[in-house]
């Protein structure tokens, strides 16, 4: 079966060493904040000025104040902060954030990312921090479905939307596998959902998928 939107984040958790901190994007990946055992550390900044957030609070105990950069709901971790958000920048383009989870619209072999809104469906066209985060942060990783809702691959050769980071991608979460982006290699399959086979994800990806020896 293919892994859930909770189970994705899961795994992303899961992953996240100790003491790291990270940024999570608008959307799929917010969830991950939710995953983190409280006696993990595990430090999330959001954009907006928040540093220290925990996963989302209990409904009807709800802060109206405190919201993720995404305007959600979110709790503050023991020692959490407020800051400025040119300071939360700062904090980005400073090369502090250890790593950055986005979601995507397509992931190339090369590690290129392009997840920013294209005006389709008349959404305003927009990237937000997305590209301080993919240049700034020391790791960028990606959390997306494998395909589209009409069944196109958004792992590519090439991204064919406007690009939001530069090579930069080292690990893709889907909702088929987990793909790492190696250098001169592309994409190596790390993990495969139950039922699912190498042929049936290498047909649903426009990318050439390898193994680990």
């Amino acid at each position: 079966m293919p892994y859930s939107r909770t189970d994705m984040a899961a795994k992303a958790a899961a992953d996240i060493p100790e003491g790291w901190v990270v940024n999570l994007g608008i959307g799929m990946p917010t969830l991950i904040a939710n995953e983190v055992p409280l006696e993990r550390e595990v430090i999330f900044q959001s954009e907006n000025g928040v540093l220290g957030m925990g996963p989302a609070p209990e409904q009807g105990k709800e802060t109206p104040w405190l919201i993720n950069a995404g305007k959600q709901f979110v709790t503050l971790r023991k020692g959490g902060s407020f800051c400025h958000h040119a300071d939360s920048f700062s904090m980005i383009r400073g090369g502090h954030i250890d790593l950055c989870v986005l979601g995507g619209f397509e992931v190339a072999e090369n590690g290129d990312l392009a997840n920013w809104a294209t005006s389709e469906n008349d959404t305003a066209p927009a990237v937000g921090g997305a590209m301080d985060l993919g240049a700034g942060a020391k790791r960028l990783w990606v959390v997306m479905d494998h395909t589209t809702k009409d069944g196109r691959p958004k792992i590519v050769e090439k991204c064919g939307y406007p690009l939001t980071a530069l090579s930069n991608v080292s690990r893709v979460y889907t909702n088929l596998a987990v793909l790492d982006v190696v250098p001169e290699l592309g994409f190596v399959v790390r993990d495969i959902a139950d039922g699912v086979s190498l042929e049936e994800l290498q047909a649903k990806s426009a990318a050439k998928l390898h193994t680990r020896a």
